[in-house]
């Protein structure tokens, strides 16, 4: 969607503690941090966004995230534990977003250009939706750009479970209500195998060993660094290959 004057970007992240596969992920350490830390570093790095929140739970065990957030001198907004289309529709209201970034928590080495790239995509086309992790991308590089009003509509029209659960899925389910771009991967950054999302304790593991050989001399490197890390140690693929990756958001 083009704007007649400079929107406002927010980005929106999802995190709990309460995974049913890995509880208290987001806090666990790689390179003397708490991976949602790392994401959050990587958010701030993202020119085009203008306010960071991480959208949580309601839940005591949720407590620390908000510490975390004050920590990090980013925003928060606690909401519905089931229906995170609604917590996430109701953070960006509360934050006066024209323009939603949304990343889930569960991404914590995220590349900094790529959602650069997703952001101005859809701010120089006349979308209400723009996606890059659909076609090519290791799982764990995507990022979703989409317009509060798009997803303030969707919302009211839908009360499926499915649909509360995931975030945008009625909207890219109708694309003739929801005009939508989908960027396609770059040859030298496609591998749709690759996870780099934070579901089990061997992504954990293997995320960890990724960030402690990269990091110390690159804090924000790319998924091109990734991609050749990998390629010239490919035993590591073996930590989380067996891993199996539910729905998307």
């Amino acid at each position: 969607m083009i704007f007649d004057y400079p929107p406002k970007v927010v980005a929106i992240v999802e995190a709990r503690m309460s995974s049913s596969r890995l509880p208290g992920k987001h806090l666990l350490l790689a390179n003397g941090k708490p991976m949602l830390h790392h994401l959050i570093d990587r958010l701030k790095k993202v020119s085009s966004i203008d306010t960071i929140v991480i959208a949580t739970t309601l839940n005591n065990a949720d407590n620390v995230l908000v510490d975390l957030a004050n920590l990090l001198g980013v925003d928060i907004y606690r909401g519905s534990e089931l229906d995170v289309m609604g917590r996430v529709e109701e953070a960006a209201k509360a934050f006066s977003a024209d323009v939603v970034c949304e990343v889930t928590g569960d991404c914590p080495i995220i590349d900094c250009e790529l959602i650069e790239q997703v952001i101005q995509t859809y701010l120089r086309n006349n979308a209400s939706y723009v996606n890059n992790g659909l076609n090519g991308l290791p799982d764990g590089m995507g990022a979703q750009v989409f317009s509060y009003n798009a997803l303030k509509q969707s919302a009211e029209m839908t009360k499926e479970p499915l649909d509360r659960e995931h975030v945008t899925l009625h909207i890219r389910h109708h694309p003739e209500l929801f005009p939508s771009i989908y960027l396609v991967a770059p040859r030298a950054l496609s591998w749709p195998e690759l996870g780099l999302t934070l579901d089990e304790e061997n992504d954990y593991q293997f995320l960890k060993k990724i960030i402690e050989a990269l990091a110390p001399t690159n804090p924000f490197f790319s998924c091109h660094d990734i991609i050749h890390f990998l390629q010239s140690s490919p035993h590591l693929l073996e930590i989380n290959k067996t891993v199996v990756r539910k729905g998307d958001s």
